[in-house]
């Protein structure tokens, strides 16, 4: 049998393990409680930030997008969306009226959604295309400032139907002339396929 010394010394030792092990689980449970609290405000956090930029882009005009895109996760960009015209054969501006030019372009369109307005012009583009190409000599052609300045033309043309290509009118003297914002038209881009010149 144990003495009497003996079992007061064992009860005395009884205690402090219940005592520890309160503070193990006080302790535990703030670190849970601390982690769900920190879980809450990130996910509060990433909410906000996103109807922010949800709302920023639906003031702009534009719909939400369902995914963010490859330019918001920090790559270059997304993959070129390209519309090849039908090929064109149109007589030139030369003397004699005997030189023609078979003209085949892509043109690089903004992207996806961009694609679908710019078919629905095609054929006032195709029309303004031919007559800008009928207005070239051979010689304008056949150099590389000539096919340059016909790319710059090209771009003009294809921004008409969508409200582009209007010149600025003169400025008046004495009046501040306002800066336009600048207008992203669907066409980015014009690629020869092919040009010949006979």
């Amino acid at each position: 049998m144990a003495t009497k010394p003996e079992a007061a010394e064992a009860d005395a030792a009884k205690p402090p393990a219940k005592v520890k092990s309160k503070k193990m689980l006080i302790i535990i449970v703030s670190v849970v409680l601390l982690l769900v609290l920190g879980g809450g405000g990130a996910f509060l956090f990433i909410s906000k930030q996103r109807a922010a930029a949800a709302a920023a882009l639906a003031e702009d005009g534009g719909d939400a997008p369902a995914q963010p895109t490859a330019a918001e996760h920090g790559k270059e960009s997304v993959l070129p969306v390209y519309l090849p015209m039908d090929n064109m054969v149109v007589n030139l501006a030369d003397a004699g009226g005997e030189r023609v030019a078979q003209v085949g372009i892509t043109l690089q369109v903004r992207d996806e959604k961009a694609t679908e307005s710019v078919k629905a012009y095609m054929p006032t583009i195709r029309s303004g295309v031919l007559m800008l190409l009928s207005q070239r000599t051979a010689e304008e052609l056949l150099s590389a400032e000539g096919k340059q300045k016909l790319i710059e033309d090209i771009l003009v043309e294809c921004s008409k139907p969508f409200g582009g290509g209007a010149e600025d009118p003169a400025p008046v003297a004495g009046k501040k002339v306002r800066k336009k914002a600048a207008v992203e038209y669907p066409v980015v881009g014009v690629l020869f396929s092919s040009l010949i010149v006979q």
